[in-house]
């Protein structure tokens, strides 16, 4: 995918109205702390344009992304290690599930989970929230370059056992290092997009 251009074109908190886009969206939803911010800017060919932190949970609103003025990237709060209240926990979860029933773009989620770790279960419950939704999320196995080549097979096993999942769910390991992955998000987003254009 040529990536001509990048706007972040609305930002939503918890009391903001969702906007009614016309375009088709691909969200992303993960860990505080999983890379999420790495992925959108490399999916976008960009070095920093959505604001990574050494600080997990600093996305604490939904993020548009206007894409080639064809699409949207939607950034997802994070969930997990962000140091807030239980109470603030809450009313993202509200926001992400809103988004969730409300949006009639919203063409795929993909849920990030880092490839070191067994899917704790934050990652559960968000897999299971996307599914309950009505979509079928598709697996990004993030921080690929933090292990060994030998360790890739046996960590995915790892992962789509802890998510209960089997073959017919799609798991792209990825790395923000070597971009690796990158290439197979950008295929699965066109080819959503083209078959779009079909209808």
């Amino acid at each position: 995918m040529i990536i001509k251009s990048v706007e972040l074109e609305t930002v939503c908190g918890i009391t903001s109205k969702l906007p009614e886009n016309t375009k088709p969206e691909f969200a992303f939803a993960g860990k505080s702390n999983v890379g999420k911010s790495s992925l959108i800017n490399a999916l976008m060919n960009r070095k920093s344009f959505a604001r990574t932190s050494s600080q997990p949970g600093k996305t604490q609103t939904i993020n548009f992304y206007n894409i080639n003025d064809s699409l949207y990237y939607v950034d997802l709060p994070g969930y997990g290690y962000a140091k807030v209240s239980l109470e603030v926990k809450a009313k993202w979860g509200k926001m992400i599930e809103n988004y969730l029933h409300k949006s009639s773009m919203l063409r795929c989620v993909f849920l990030l989970i880092d490839i070191r770790h067994e899917p704790s279960e934050n990652d559960k419950t968000m897999y299971d929230w996307v599914v309950h939704n009505g979509y079928h999320p598709i697996i990004i196995a993030t921080k690929l370059d933090k292990i060994k080549r030998s360790q890739v097979q046996k960590s995915l096993k790892v992962l789509r056992t802890g998510l209960g999942i089997g073959s017919d769910v799609t798991v792209i390991p990825f790395s923000a290092e070597t971009k690796q992955g990158r290439e197979e998000i950008w295929d699965l987003i066109s080819e959503s997009v083209n078959s779009l254009d079909k209808e």
